[in-house]
């Protein structure tokens, strides 16, 4: 039989957001933070009729607790802000762990094995001014053209890198990693705009695909910018939309290449005076005439979709191929099995909540009795690793 796992529960707690404390309360102080303490450190194990009363609590299904957790983030480049606390740190890490095992699990489940290939492993980067031919040579191998790329994060799924949207404070840009020695892993702040988001996930994509042999950090990330810019406003592009030499290039300009190209006003202005398109005083009065509107309010917004699907895809065949039970998909697409099941049978909520409406859970029972007797059927719900009889 497969024993409570003390790890998903620290897990599970931190998803919520929640502290020791703050989980006492959820639980209506029918388990002490004392207890859950001990839980957490594996100096005690919970009751059945405690598990479900912290599942509910945490919105996770019991089995969550017995899950073995395998995936280990390696070295992690993480763009923050001094002002990120050591908690909001963790939670990001938990975040990115949670989804990135969802994501391995669902594949492993599908027989999905490609492999990422990076085609600039071997090329050393030791000036910013290279990030430009990386990116070249990184969109002919993966016959991206020169063209805009319509959805970032779907080109880089297809390309076998996982990409991780989370919600974070603003203070949070984005961080990269390779999981288990070989899975490069990009994170987003999901609460970005559009344009950010893209730009973010290309960064990140620097970091896990040039080998820098940059010592100053502030041009390991001027690197990075310049391969996410290049990627994204190819030099070609730049040079046939913007000309090759400018002394003023207008707002309006700048807008019709954010709404093409999914490139800020500011990142398109870089890659004009990274190209030499502009001087360093036309890029300057820029910013002066944009100070105060760094987000680029009532500046356009890319025309284009910036989401991927790929996951609850995956998750959705699963289901139809009746290969885990809906709670186990639920589960692995991250989300309530009543939101899953409206989604996989394209439903409005209020008509799955109608159509599924069903007696009181073992949660809520759990809830009204201190410890009821569990027959063998009930001890398999809570943990479906068991093997008695």
């Amino acid at each position: 039989m497969a024993t409570f796992n003390k790890d998903r529960l620290k897990t599970a707690r931190l998803l919520a957001g929640l502290s020791l404390r703050q989980l006492e309360e959820a639980l209506a102080f029918k388990v002490t933070y004392n207890s859950i303490n001990k839980y957490e450190k594996g100096t005690m194990q919970p009751e059945a009729g405690t598990i479900l009363r912290m599942a509910e609590a945490l919105n996770v299904t019991p089995s969550f607790f017995f899950e073995r957790a395998t995936v280990q983030l390696g070295e992690i480049n993480f763009r923050k802000q001094s002002s990120l606390t050591q908690a909001e740190i963790e939670l990001i890490k938990e975040k990115t762990k949670d989804k990135v095992q969802r994501y391995i699990e669902t594949e492993r489940l599908l027989s999905i094995s490609k492999q990422f290939h990076n085609p600039i492993s071997r090329k050393q980067v030791k000036a910013a001014e290279r990030a430009e031919e990386m990116a070249e040579i990184v969109r002919s191998e993966w016959g991206l053209g020169t063209n805009p790329i319509p959805n970032v994060i779907e080109m880089l799924e297809e390309n076998e890198v996982k990409v991780i949207e989370i919600d974070a404070p603003d203070k949070f840009d984005g961080l990269s990693t390779y999981v288990d020695d070989g899975i490069p892993v990009a994170v987003v702040n999901d609460s970005f705009t559009t344009e950010r988001k893209r730009f973010t996930a290309l960064h990140e994509l620097g970091h896990l695909m040039m080998n820098i042999k940059i010592t100053a950090e502030k041009e390991k990330e001027n690197a990075c910018h310049r391969f996410a810019g290049a990627l994204l406003f190819p030099a070609a592009e730049v040079k046939k939309t913007l000309g090759s030499t400018r002394t003023n290039i207008s707002m309006g300009e700048l807008v019709t290449v954010k709404e093409e190209y999914g490139i800020s006003a500011q990142a398109a202005m870089r890659r004009a005076l990274d190209l030499q398109i502009i001087s360093p005083l036309v890029y300057k009065q820029f910013f002066m005439k944009l100070s105060g509107n760094k987000k680029e309010e009532g500046l356009g917004s890319y025309k284009g979709m910036e989401k991927s699907y790929r996951l609850l895809q995956m998750v959705f065949r699963l289901t139809s191929e009746a290969v885990v039970s809906l709670e186990k998909a639920a589960a692995l697409a991250g989300m309530p099995v009543a939101q899953y099941r409206a989604l996989y049978n394209n439903i409005p909520p209020e008509e799955e909540a109608f159509l599924y409406n069903t007696q009181s859970s073992a949660f809520a029972q759990a809830w009204a009795e201190d410890e009821p007797v569990y027959s063998i059927d009930d001890v398999k719900t809570i943990n479906p690793y068991y093997e008695g009889r």
